[in-house]
């Protein structure tokens, strides 16, 4: 018969209890994991440009989560050249470094903020392209005109 001794009983009940190992680090994501996080990402960013958009999140209060304010900063790597080019919507990152500030990120909650920012939006737009066509006509004034070249002269044959 085994006799234990109270003891070793007791000593075995202070040692610290054994802790599990830890987990593995997860594995590398694959080619096609980076593509999609590439894709998923730039067209969040690019939902940025739509001040619709901006006033739901700021009103179902995702700009009040930390989590999500961090990832809105983490987004910025968009803006660097390498991104960028990927872009079809530059207005989003304009909007992406205004939503670092909380109080534009507050704002967004009041629809009337969001009607005028749509409305400076649009006319940016409206100027924009008037300031483009009136610089190609000035560009265009500014160049000689070239004379077309002449077509080749055909000779008719003798018959």
């Amino acid at each position: 018969s085994m006799e234990c001794d109270d003891g070793d009983a007791a000593a075995v009940s202070d040692a610290a209890p054994a802790q599990p190992p830890p987990p593995p680090p997860p594995p590398a994501p694959t080619a096609q994991e980076e593509l999609v996080r590439f894709q998923v990402e730039l067209e969040f960013v690019q939902c940025l440009a739509n001040v619709d958009y901006l006033h739901y999140l700021a009103q179902f209060n995702y700009f009040k989560d930390k989590a999500f304010v961090n990832y809105l900063k983490y987004l910025t790597y968009w803006k660097q050249p390498a991104y960028a080019k990927y872009i079809a919507y530059p207005f989003c990152l304009h909007f992406l470094d205004l939503l670092q500030d909380e109080t534009f990120r507050m704002c967004l909650e009041n629809p009337d903020v969001k009607n005028f920012i749509f409305g400076q939006e649009g006319r940016h737009w409206l100027w924009y392209r008037y300031n483009r066509s009136q610089q190609r006509q000035q560009q265009a004034a500014a160049v000689p005109p070239t004379q077309p070249p002449h077509p080749p002269v055909q000779q008719q044959q003798q018959q």
